[in-house]
């Protein structure tokens, strides 16, 4: 599968990157897909979440009224869910939202992904680069250059590179990872990704296992 590969102002370089077929062209794993994003999302969850429970509010411990006679339900605690200042009823408590996935499925999601976008025309192949100084100037120059300042973009580097990280980190609705952190869902969310040349040798030995 032939790309063009572009420099950092949208013109043509002359040169073509080969994407493995098996990566970039496998027939998508919908519900591979689906697991990998609903594991990714569930560890975003604090999950800190708690409401008292009638052992936890503060109040008296007499019974409110007599048990017979009165006509109306029986009731023993003003803590009790049903009345006003009482304790919730099955509220939320702390909990561990996240969940174990096989390597295998994720892999095969994460190739399905980007066999998704690669169906999409939305993955562009860029040459390498790379700034003397942080500044977001210089990143938004190549956004307006590939026609991407409006769209939700990630640009995936072959390594950690510091001055390209921190040049995009200010600017919303682009990201930027290295080939080892790309995930499911930030393919997905993006709607164009940006492969640098780097970062397809290592993008393919990942996921060709």
């Amino acid at each position: 599968m032939k790309v063009a590969v572009l420099d950092i102002n949208g013109k043509d370089t002359g040169r073509k990157a080969d994407l493995s077929k098996d990566v970039f062209a496998i027939e998508p794993n919908n519900h591979a897909v689906y697991m990998d994003v609903k594991q990714y999302l569930a560890n975003q969850r604090q999950g800190t979440h708690k409401s008292k429970e009638r052992a936890e509010i503060t109040g008296s411990t007499r019974k409110i009224k007599k048990q017979k006679g009165t006509g109306t339900a029986r009731a023993g605690s003003i803590k009790s869910g049903i009345f006003k200042g009482g304790g919730r009823m099955f509220g939320p408590r702390p909990r561990n939202y996240s969940f174990k996935l096989n390597k295998n499925l994720k892999r095969l999601a994460r190739k399905s992904a980007l066999s998704i976008k690669a169906g999409e025309k939305s993955i562009t192949v860029l040459e390498d680069f790379n700034f003397d100084t942080p500044k977001t100037k210089n990143f938004t120059a190549i956004l307006k250059a590939l026609e991407l300042e409006n769209k939700k973009s990630l640009f995936v580097l072959g390594g950690s590179n510091n001055n390209v990280y921190l040049s995009s980190r200010n600017l919303k609705g682009s990201e930027v990872v290295t080939s080892s952190e790309l995930s499911t869902y930030k393919i997905l969310n993006a709607n164009q990704v940006i492969l640098l040349e780097g970062a397809l040798e290592g993008i393919e030995s990942n996921l060709s296992k």
